[in-house]
C-alpha cells in the first residue's frame, strides 16, 4: 500500500506513449493509484482560470464529472492549489469538503475519513489536482513522501499529456492563447461549455468543429431551450475571428420600424426621433461574427436587405445613399421550420439558401438520456454557488426521476427546475448538505413516469423520517409531522385541495383550517411549507 510496484511505474510510462485515448490514460492511471493506496475515492481535476474541471473519476457519483469547482468557494481545494506539495487534511478539519454527499459508498454525510490532495505541476506551473479519500480516518498520514511524489508525478504527466494532445489538435485552427482565455470567459458566463457526451452530442461538436473554421454562414435550428445561443458562441469561439466581436440580435424582441436601424445603423435626422448617428450591429460586427437570434421573425422587407448584406458584404445604412462594406461571418438561429415558412410565403427562399449553406440541427434533451446526469452536476454546482449553499446534492431517486422526465423545455428547462428544487429542498433544510428528493422534484414535473417505489415513498409519508428526537416538546413534534404528511400529500396530488382532503381522510374546511395554522400554502402551482 505504501510503495508502487515497479512493474506499475513501467506499465504507466508505456501507456503515456502509446496510442491510447485520454480517457484508457486516465483510467489506467487511477487504476495504478487506488492498487498503490487504498482509498474509497479518487479524482483527477483540470485546473481551468479559477475553476477545478473532474475530468475522471472512481468512488463517486457520475454526476460529479458535469460539476466545475469554483477554488474561491471550496477552501479544502484552495488550499490544494496554493502548496507545492501533498495536503493531508485532519480528520476533524472543519473546511468544508466538496465531495460530501458524493460517494457512492457511503450515503448520507460524511463521516470522518481521511482526505488527500496532490498538487500537479508542470514546468513549476499549476495544471491540476489529483484527490483521495477513504471512510479511514488517518490512512493516509504513514505514506512516504516518495511514493506521493511518484504519483503526483505520474498524474502531471497524464494530465500534460492529454493537455498537450488537446492544444495540437486545436493548434491549426486558432491561436491556442486566444482559445484558452475565450474558454475562461465562456466558462465564467452560465452555460458557455457544451456538456454531452452522448452520441448525438458528440455529433454536434464534431460537425461545429468541422464548419467553424470555415466563413460559411451557419443556420442553426432546434427546439426552444436546446442551447442554440451556445451553439453560436462555440462555432464563434473556434472560428479564425475569435478575437474580433460577436455580436448578438434578439430579433424577435425588436420592434418592426427600428429592425433595419438596429441592424445597419442610421445618421442624424433619417427619421422622427433619430437625433443623432447610430450604428449598426452589422457595423459593429465587422471583423468579428453577428448572431441572428429567433431569425424567422424578420419582416419580409428586412429580409431583402439582409440577403444584400449576405451576398456582397454591402449594408445601407438608413438615411444613407451609399453602401458600406462590412466583413462579418453571419450565425442565424430559429425554432422554426424555415422549409415550410418558405413553402407559405413567410421566409424568402434565396435567403433561406444563403443561410443554410450548412444547417446544425441542435437535439432535445429526450434524446440525451446519457447528459441528464452530467446536466445535473454541472447546473446543481451553479445553483450552489448562486445560492450561497455549503453543499447541493441530488437523492439517487431524484435523479431516476430526471432521468425518466421527457424534457419539453430542453436543456432550460432542466435548469430551471434544479434552481426551483434547490429553493424548496434549502427551505425545507436546515443541513449543511441540501439533498434534493422526489418531493422537490413532484410539482415541477407532473407529468413525470414515477417507479412503484417513487410513488409510494410519495403516497406514504411514514416511511419518511420522523423528526429528530432532540428534547423538543410533543406538540412541535405533532405538528412538524402534520405538516410533513400534509405537504407530501399535497405534492402528490399537485396542489388539489380537494384530493389531498380525500386522500387523509378529512374534511376540506378542517384540512384548509390545520394547514393555515401550520402555514401552509399553494401558490402559483408551488407547494409552500413556512
Amino acid at each position: 500500500m505504501s510503495e508502487i510496484s515497479s512493474a506499475a511505474l513501467v506499465q504507466l510510462a508505456l501507456d503515456l506513449t502509446n496510442s491510447l485515448t485520454t480517457k484508457d490514460r486516465f483510467d489506467r492511471l487511477l487504476n495504478t493509484v487506488r492498487n498503490a493506496v487504498a482509498c474509497d475515492a479518487v479524482v483527477l481535476l483540470h485546473m481551468q482560470g479559477n475553476y477545478l474541471k473532474p475530468l475522471a473519476l472512481q468512488g463517486l457519483t457520475k454526476e460529479t464529472l458535469g460539476r466545475r469547482f469554483e477554488m474561491a468557494s471550496h477552501p479544502r481545494f484552495e488550499q490544494i492549489c496554493a502548496s507545492k506539495t501533498p495536503v493531508r487534511f485532519a480528520a476533524d478539519s472543519e473546511l468544508a469538503d466538496p465531495y460530501d454527499g458524493l460517494l457512492l459508498s457511503h450515503s448520507g454525510d460524511l463521516p470522518v475519513h481521511a482526505c488527500m490532495g496532490l498538487p500537479l505541476l508542470c514546468d513549476d506551473k499549476l495544471i491540476g489536482v489529483l484527490t483521495l479519500d477513504s471512510m479511514l480516518p488517518n490512512v493516509f498520514d504513514e505514506i512516504p513522501k516518495q511514493t506521493l511524489d511518484i504519483i503526483a508525478a505520474m498524474s502531471a504527466a497524464t494530465l500534460n499529456t492529454a493537455i498537450l494532445l488537446q492544444q495540437l489538435e486545436q493548434h491549426s485552427k486558432h491561436n491556442q492563447q486566444v482559445v484558452a482565455e475565450l474558454t475562461h470567459e465562456a466558462l465564467v458566463k452560465d452555460g458557455g461549455e457544451l456538456i454531452g457526451n452522448s452520441e448525438v452530442m458528440l455529433k454536434l461538436k464534431r460537425e461545429i468543429e468541422m464548419v467553424a473554421a470555415s466563413n460559411f454562414s451557419i443556420l442553426i435550428e432546434g427546439e426552444t431551450g436546446v442551447g442554440k445561443e451556445l451553439v453560436a458562441r462555440t462555432l464563434h469561439r473556434q472560428s479564425s475571428r475569435s478575437e474580433g466581436p460577436l455580436v448578438y440580435v434578439n430579433c424577435a424582441a425588436l420592434p418592426e420600424s427600428l429592425i433595419e436601424s438596429e441592424l445597419f445603423g442610421h445618421v442624424k435626422g433619417a427619421f422622427t426621433g433619430a437625433d443623432r448617428n447610430r450604428i449598426g450591429k452589422f457595423s459593429l460586427a465587422s471583423g468579428g461574427t453577428i448572431f441572428l437570434d429567433e431569425i424567422g421573425e424578420l419582416p419580409l422587407a428586412v429580409q431583402s436587405k439582409l440577403l444584400r448584406a449576405l451576398q456582397n458584404q454591402e449594408i445601407q445604412v438608413v438615411g444613407k445613399d451609399e453602401v458600406d462594406y462590412v466583413d462579418v461571418r453571419i450565425l442565424a438561429a430559429t425554432n422554426r421550420q424555415l422549409k415550410v415558412e418558405v413553402e407559405q410565403g413567410r421566409f424568402r427562399a434565396d435567403l433561406y439558401h444563403r443561410l443554410s449553406v450548412y444547417p446544425i440541427i441542435v437535439p432535445p434533451l429526450r434524446q440525451r438520456d446519457e447528459d441528464i446526469s452530467l446536466l445535473s452536476g454541472y447546473f446543481i454546482e451553479l445553483t450552489r454557488r448562486k445560492l450561497g449553499m455549503s453543499q447541493l446534492t441530488l437523492e439517487p431517486s431524484a435523479m431516476k426521476m430526471l432521468n425518466q422526465y421527457d424534457w419539453p423545455g430542453n436543456v432550460r428547462e432542466l435548469e430551471h427546475v434544479i434552481s426551483r428544487a434547490a429553493l424548496r429542498a434549502r427551505s425545507e433544510s436546515t443541513a449543511a448538505i441540501v439533498r434534493i428528493g422526489i418531493t422537490h422534484l413532484a410539482l415541477l414535473l407532473p407529468n413525470a413516469s414515477l417507479s412503484e417505489t417513487t410513488a409510494n415513498q410519495l403516497q406514504d409519508p411514514l416511511q419518511q423520517k420522523l423528526p429528530a428526537e432532540d428534547g423538543g416538546n410533543l406538540k412541535q413534534q405533532i405538528d412538524d409531522f402534520q405538516r410533513q404528511l400534509i405537504l407530501q400529500t399535497l405534492t402528490l396530488q399537485q396542489g388539489n385541495w380537494s384530493a389531498t382532503a380525500k386522500q387523509l381522510q378529512m374534511d376540506r374546511a378542517n384540512l384548509n383550517r390545520l394547514a393555515k395554522r401550520l402555514g401552509i400554502r399553494v401558490s402559483k402551482s408551488i407547494v409552500v411549507g413556512i
